[in-house]
């Protein structure tokens, strides 16, 4: 189980890669009865817990309801089938040859996979004028959705047995790997070449479970991607906000296991009116993580220790790696896209934060607690079951808050860390395994595996500059946050700041040297633990110690996790599935209207063209970020500069969602998501569907782009007809 700090860290890791963009403050269009209230009388909106539905419970009688729109259950299988998830983003079937569309920030991996010698696709674009220059993206896939079951009673039956919080969830966790690998074992023996994986979803925190089972192609090929200035218009300054003017997107292609483009006959049409103000739309995608259900008590926590340390990293992150690429602008292949993601992490993570001190969306939480424990009280067996467990999590809460510094500041190997510190403690926990009987250690630690374990050990990138910048942050978090109450830090910093310890010591480990690492490796295991390198001495004699509050630590998360369970329950047992749970980056279909909003004293409007585009290039002086590669600056006569580029509408989306597609009622593709509005930011906890916005590519920008902009007419047929042209 992970310490707190490293389950904040991939939290922000997720963030980045799932991303919508982000921003540098949070601002809400309050409405006038939110300027001056009373918190006793604010009340919880309808869907305060937002409309990511799934496509397990299917919300056909508020569609109804709402839009008068009542989707058959092929409507519902063929848009789950077209929709895809991939790594950290999503995407959809855009033609029977298997064409997929995404976003271009879904494609940074994939652009620096295949950038050959000489090349900069992420700067450049790319695109394949054949089939036969379709680039193939090792280590890149693309999961469908193929099967849904409930496994509620199995997993929560298995959750209930066990003496202590620990043992209950060691015990539901392993039951959820065992039904995974009872389905893997029962595809693969029906048919070896399958490639099937699954996953247990989790939902309502415990009050649900599923077994989702997914389809993976594993040969993804890129086929086209614009220049990323244009797909990320306005830079940092433009990011979460609105009106946009992003061409931001990008074309794969799957290809089956006869190495030809995959056939497949569930995929979205392309719409040949795109996306009208007024009309309903719906989202398929899979948003990555939300915290609407969880108690108050936890909102605050994550107000006052969690979130302010997360933005403190990443805001010195950004420092680092920004000025680094400024002073070595030859290394800017290399980090920009590690950049991106720590940048839309950091405004993510204010805009959270923000709204969590915002008081009138923590009113509007505090509400329906109230009125979620009162419909509890409501009934005796309920309010027995289920009464404690409010205090329960506050008390819990107020323990963790106690070892929140210490928690951080031991995690030495967590995210944004130096590769030291990483190093030390990969090494330390090599020397001890290593000790043990062979028998008793992991399989990757023994026979031939050994080699390849040692052979990976180092890692691929260690720029000593870097990673002293790197280490000088994390002193000083150290040193922030134990004082002088530690005598390993004290000794580790010998009296320096920081920036002198930092350098002082790189200058005397051998860490940052591949081939004496190698050489450790290879020696005994008492060697490297009687190593005098100043890391491994640390690492050493503060081990038992970090363990120790580790150790603390994750006593109280199983505490958490275990009423967080109880919680779930509760939740579903009062509200079934007419409150859709917490997003888990699985699929899920989001609704809502094309619509614009209130903002800045002003209208947004609902739709953005090609000419504000242009207008904002000249207004900037064509200066960088609103610049515009050469193709772009002087456009042909034909193409339509009243093309609607971007839109805006009140489906509910996180991270996770780009690359997501917009479809109507007719399942025809409308449009692309890529961002949310600075006013979103706030739907990790709660959405506010009066200004929450989901911003879009419009379906009518891209092929009027790859006709007369790329002339990219093999692709441009493709997306038309739905098929590779003949």
């Amino acid at each position: 189980m992970k310490t707190l700090a490293t389950r904040l860290a991939s939290l922000a890791i997720c963030t980045a890669l799932l991303s919508i963009a982000g921003c540098s403050s949070y601002q809400t269009a309050k409405s006038n009865d939110q300027v001056y209230f009373n918190p006793d009388t604010v009340k919880a909106g309808r869907f305060d817990n937002g409309k990511m539905w799934t496509f397990d419970y299917p919300p056909m009688n508020y569609f109804k309801e709402e839009y008068n729109f009542s989707p058959d259950s092929a409507w519902f299988a063929k848009s789950r089938l077209s929709a895809l998830r991939l790594p950290g983003c999503s995407a959809s079937f855009i033609s029977a040859d298997g064409l997929v569309l995404t976003n271009h920030h879904c494609a940074r991996y994939a652009l620096d996979k295949v950038n050959k010698p000489g090349e900069d696709l992420p700067d450049s674009g790319f695109y394949a004028p054949t089939l036969s220059d379709e680039r193939k993206v090792e280590g890149m896939y693309a999961d469908q959705l193929v099967l849904i079951k409930d496994v509620t009673a199995e997993v929560q039956k298995a959750f209930q047995t066990g003496a202590t919080d620990e043992q209950k969830v060691a015990n539901g966790n392993a039951e959820m790997r065992k039904i995974q690998k009872e389905y893997w074992q029962k595809y693969k023996e029906s048919d070896p070449a399958d490639s099937m994986i699954f996953q247990v979803v989790t939902f309502y925190n415990g009050g649900k479970y599923s077994l989702y089972g997914y389809h993976r192609y594993t040969d993804v090929r890129l086929v086209f991607a614009p220049q990323m200035i244009v797909a990320y218009f306005g830079g940092d300054y433009d990011n979460f906000t609105y009106p946009r003017y992003d061409l931001d997107f990008s074309l794969f292609r799957v290809y089956g296991n006869d190495g030809k483009p995959l056939h497949t006959e569930d995929y979205f049409k392309w719409s040949t009116n795109g996306a009208t103000s007024g009309e309903p739309v719906f989202v398929i995608g899979n948003p990555g993580r939300t915290g609407r259900q969880i108690s108050v008590a936890q909102l605050e926590f994550n107000r006052d220790y969690a979130y302010p340390f997360i933005v403190k990293l990443l805001g010195d992150l950004q420092s680092v790696y920004s000025r680094y690429i400024e002073q070595h602008p030859d290394k800017k292949l290399d980090y920009q896209t590690r950049l991106f993601g720590i940048s839309n992490s950091l405004k993510a993570y204010t805009g959270m934060l923000g709204g969590l001190r915002d008081p009138y969306l923590m009113a509007r939480k505090e509400a329906f607690e109230r009125g979620f424990r009162a419909e509890v009280a409501k009934n005796p067996a309920l309010e027995e079951k289920y009464g404690s467990v409010w205090n329960e999590l506050k008390k819990v809460e107020g323990q963790k808050s106690e070892l929140f510094a210490k928690s951080v500041a031991y995690n030495v190997a967590g995210f944004g860390g130096s590769s030291y510190f990483t190093l030390a403690s990969k090494l330390v926990r090599f020397a001890k395994t290593m000790q043990l009987p062979e028998a008793e250690r992991p399989a990757e630690m023994k026979g031939e595996d050994l080699k390849k374990f040692k052979d990976k050990f180092f890692p691929e990138k260690f720029d000593p500059e870097l990673e002293k910048a790197l280490l000088a942050l994390q002193l000083n978090e150290m040193q922030s946050s134990l004082g002088t109450q530690d005598e390993a830090v004290n000794t580790l910093l010998g009296g320096r700041t920081a920036e002198n310890a930092a350098s002082y010591l790189a200058g005397e480990s051998s860490l940052g040297d591949s081939a004496k690492v190698a050489a450790m490796l290879d020696g005994s295991p008492e060697s490297i633990l009687n190593s005098s390198d100043p890391f491994i001495q640390y690492i050493v004699k503060n081990g038992a110690k970090a363990m120790e509050v580790e150790r603390e630590y994750n006593k109280l998360v199983a505490e958490e996790t275990s009423d967080n369970l109880l919680l779930g329950r509760a939740l579903f047992d009062v509200y079934g599935t007419s409150i859709p749970p917490d997003a888990t980056f699985t699929l899920r279909l989001a609704d809502g209207v094309v619509e614009g909003y209130p903002y800045n004293g002003t209208l947004a409007p609902t739709m953005t063209t090609f000419y504000g585009l242009y207008n904002r290039y000249y207004s900037f002086g064509k200066e960088y970020p609103w610049s515009l590669p050469s193709v772009w600056q002087n456009p042909p006569a034909d193409f339509n500069l009243s093309t609607p580029l971007d839109f805006v509408m009140t489906s509910d989306i996180i991270g996770g969602n780009s690359g997501s597609p917009v479809i109507n009622e007719k399942r025809e593709l409308v449009g692309l998501i890529f961002d949310g509005n600075i006013e979103s930011l706030p739907g990790n906890f709660i959405y506010v569907p009066s200004v929450n916005r989901a911003v879009a590519v419009h379906s009518d920008a891209i092929p009027q782009a790859l006709k007369y902009i790329y002339h990219a007419d093999r692709l441009v047929n493709e997306i038309k007809d739905g098929k590779i042209a003949e």
